[in-house]
């Protein structure tokens, strides 16, 4: 009974420290039909254990217009800035939402809304 405690103790304590990326900033720039967005995320990487591993463009109703995904750590670079083209934001909508992701968290429950210009 001991060492199960002891197991359940180890496997729950990673989550316990681990941090969702913030969101820094972001710049949206048209390029003709679509756009291009740049993030700038901070997190308290430790390298391939934790880290941000992604971000997307949503609308406000969770469709995923685009995904960027983060392929290493970046503990030695915070915060780190990355684009990505070619996100076509549908007609009508005034705001966008972006989403950070970690290895270890998921997808941040708490998105940042940046009005559309």
């Amino acid at each position: 009974m001991k060492a199960t405690f002891l197991a359940l103790g180890i496997l729950s304590s990673g989550s316990a420290f681990a941090h969702p990326a913030q969101i820094e900033g972001v710049d949206l720039r048209p390029n003709g039909d679509s756009y291009r967005v740049s993030v700038t995320i901070s997190h308290p990487e430790t390298g391939w254990e934790d880290y941000a591993d992604g971000w997307r463009v949503e609308a406000p109703d969770g469709t995923v217009l685009g995904t960027r995904v983060l392929a290493h750590p970046h503990e030695t670079e915070q915060p780190f800035t990355r684009s990505l083209s070619g996100v076509v934001i549908p007609d009508g909508l005034t705001e966008i939402v972006i989403r950070a992701r970690t290895l270890t968290t998921g997808w941040d429950s708490e998105p940042v809304t940046i009005p559309l210009p």
